[in-house]
């Protein structure tokens, strides 16, 4: 694994995922190569599902996240959704409100729109993971709306990490939810 790849996931892990609850209904969109899903059930977690458009051995759903009810997805069903680096090739914030639980959190993150051009030649360099398809999609975070709160973070210039949450007052008859104690401390 390149050298930055390696570095930025350890401090994901510690950012993003330590401070979650156990008890959490994860979602990751994008699950790839499988690390978040095997990091998370190896330390705990035990309601983690893993989607990605190919099935792999770390893949639970294969599918295109626009298509969630095909797949089987219920609504409001996910206290916690991880895109880790996913919003650049899919614009799925839309579709993470629709799934996640009043209360919840999104996870992501994602190349700051106008530094993507570093990003590329440190790939060309070997210094960080090759992309798995084109950058379409890339957005500023502070301009993603339908969420009550964002809280954004720059790292090294180059890469944005966003908490996003939704609105805890959405509450659906019967459903339980989990408000901002699922956001992870600064």
């Amino acid at each position: 694994m390149p050298l930055i790849s390696e570095f930025a996931r350890r401090r994901k892990i510690d950012f993003f995922l330590n401070p979650l609850p156990k008890d959490s209904r994860i979602l990751e969109i994008g699950s790839g190569s499988g690390w978040v899903g095997e990091y998370l059930r190896a330390n705990g977690w035990k309601y983690y599902v893993g989607l990605d458009l190919q099935s792999s051995p770390g893949v639970d759903v294969a599918g295109d996240i626009k298509n969630w009810r095909e797949l089987g997805l219920e609504p409001e069903s996910f206290d916690v959704i991880v895109a880790f680096e996913v919003m650049e090739h899919v614009d799925c914030f839309v579709e993470c409100l629709a799934l996640l639980k009043p209360g919840g959190v999104v996870l992501a993150t994602s190349p700051v729109p106008h530094m993507d051009w570093l990003l590329r030649l440190l790939e060309c360099c070997g210094l960080n993971q090759k992309r798995t398809s084109p950058h379409d999609h890339l957005r500023y975070f502070a301009d993603v709306e339908g969420f009550t709160e964002r809280r954004i973070f720059v790292k090294a210039g180059l890469s944005q990490w966003g908490i996003f949450s939704k609105a805890p007052e959405q509450v659906s008859a019967g459903r339980e939810h989990r408000p901002a104690a699922l956001i992870p401390a600064t």
